[in-house]
């Protein structure tokens, strides 16, 4: 089972430098104190390593399913 990614926004972007701007939209970041599921990919974790200063980010284990 896959790990998921929980993330929060905890520093504002603004007067931040353009590209990490970006990647608080691309991420799907909405306002302040706002929390996102992604997948753990290489390419999430650069992103958010990115930013690492304004966020807050757990691993997020992906429960069993019981079929």
């Amino acid at each position: 089972m896959a790990e998921k990614l929980k993330a929060t926004l905890i520093r504002s972007p603004i007067g931040k430098h353009r590209t990490h701007k970006e990647t608080v939209v691309r991420l799907g970041f909405k306002r302040l104190h706002h929390t996102i599921v992604k997948e753990n990919r290489p390419e999430i974790l650069g992103m958010l390593n990115k930013i690492r200063y304004m966020v807050k980010v757990e691993l997020v284990p992906e429960e069993a399913e019981d079929a």
